[in-house]
């Protein structure tokens, strides 16, 4: 099967500073692959060097099996790449229904705001996504952390997108708000849409994962399937795992045949 995004051989430097070294990555259809590491891993830097949000100094990146050079977040948007930030970028003094198609309002006749279909159309959003808002005229703002969450993912999948990007998406949230983005991480699973989970919470990632993927210093270290590994040998390649030592997920399943 072809990997929905591969990239190989990614470079990347600030400056003196060399963020990615000859990085590799494969995301497939419909997959949940957790990319970890500490903090200078490279893990932010390499799924914005996939999305256009910075440009690449080496190596490639292709979508279905061909090349491509997305110069801008744009762009990997049209081809079906989303990726939430941690801040989730919405507008607190904007209604919901408003979030949702901020920039992109419908419109009548290309000229007013066509108000009862962009609700509409929030709404059904909000409801493929099985998440429970008040209302789409409530203001973003006095919106819980989780909700306000919510709202972001649902803005992405308003674009019906192939693969989303989280970028540490539990990392300000209450127990029960993780337990609702696991369950909308899992249903968006079972409608075809693959995703990264960008995180430190190894636990989140065991939970609706299907691959891992490991990165340290913006080297690859290690890339293991789920099923076949525990969250304590994550925590040893993340903490002194070697290139020259990493294992793709592939060969550590023939291995461990």
């Amino acid at each position: 099967m072809t990997p929905i995004v591969e990239m190989r051989g990614i470079q990347k430097h600030f400056g003196a500073v060399h963020a990615l070294r000859n990085v590799n990555f494969r995301l497939m259809p419909g997959e949940i692959l957790g990319l970890v590491g500490d903090n200078s891993a490279g893990k932010s830097t390499l799924m914005k060097t996939m999305t256009g949000a910075y440009q690449r100094d080496g190596g490639e990146v292709l979508v279905d099996g061909r090349p491509t050079h997305f110069r801008s977040p744009q762009e990997s948007r049209d081809a079906g790449i989303e990726m939430i930030y941690q801040d989730f970028a919405l507008c607190g003094n904007m209604d919901v229904g408003q979030n949702i198609f901020l920039g992109r309002w419908p419109r009548r006749y290309g000229l007013f705001v066509d108000r009862a279909r962009m609700y509409d159309e929030a709404q059904a959003v909000l409801k493929r996504l099985k998440v429970d808002v008040n209302s789409v005229y409530q203001k973003v703002e006095s919106l819980s952390g989780g909700r306000q969450q919510s709202v972001a993912i649902a803005r992405a999948i308003s674009f019906n997108p192939r693969v989303v990007i989280f970028d540490e998406p539990t990392a300000n949230l209450s127990v029960m708000a993780t337990e609702r983005l696991l369950e909308t991480m899992a249903e968006l699973k079972k409608q075809g849409v693959a995703q990264i989970i960008i995180s430190h919470r190894l636990t989140d990632i065991f939970e609706v994962g299907d691959r891992v993927m490991v990165l340290k210093r913006g080297e690859n270290v290690g890339d293991r399937y789920v099923r076949n590994t525990n969250e304590h040998e994550v925590l040893e390649l993340i903490v002194s795992g070697t290139p020259e030592t990493a294992l793709t997920a592939d060969e550590a399943l023939a291995r461990a045949a």
